[in-house]
């Protein structure tokens, strides 16, 4: 659930208005509205100010995910990379390790 969707719940449950919630909260009803339609994101103290106000507080977990243009999340990424190399054969070990030569050579 994101944070518009968590505050939309808090007004509903508390049967305010955006108006009268926002004015609780000391912000403005435009603002509110943004964060409620996901136009803005509220920074975390502002989430808990106005879940507050609500009469509301937020316990959850919160889950950050890094978001990439094309909506795919770093970690999803991440596991289809593990998930790629998983098809690549694996080679046992070599029993000596091979070091590159670097610098002149006598």
């Amino acid at each position: 659930m994101d944070a518009g969707e968590l505050l939309r719940r808090a007004r509903s449950a508390s049967g305010l208005s955006l108006r009268a919630l926002a004015e609780r909260a000391g912000t403005s009803y435009s603002t509110l509205s943004a964060y409620e339609n996901g136009h803005k994101a509220p920074r975390l103290d502002t989430l808990e100010r106005i879940l507050r106000a609500a009469g509301a507080s937020f316990t959850g977990r919160l889950d950050v995910g890094l978001e990439y243009g094309n909506g795919m999340l770093r970690d999803e990424e991440l596991m289809m990379v593990l998930d790629l190399a998983e098809e690549f054969p694996r080679k046992p070990p070599s029993p000596t390790l091979v070091m590159p030569r670097f610098g002149r050579q006598q």
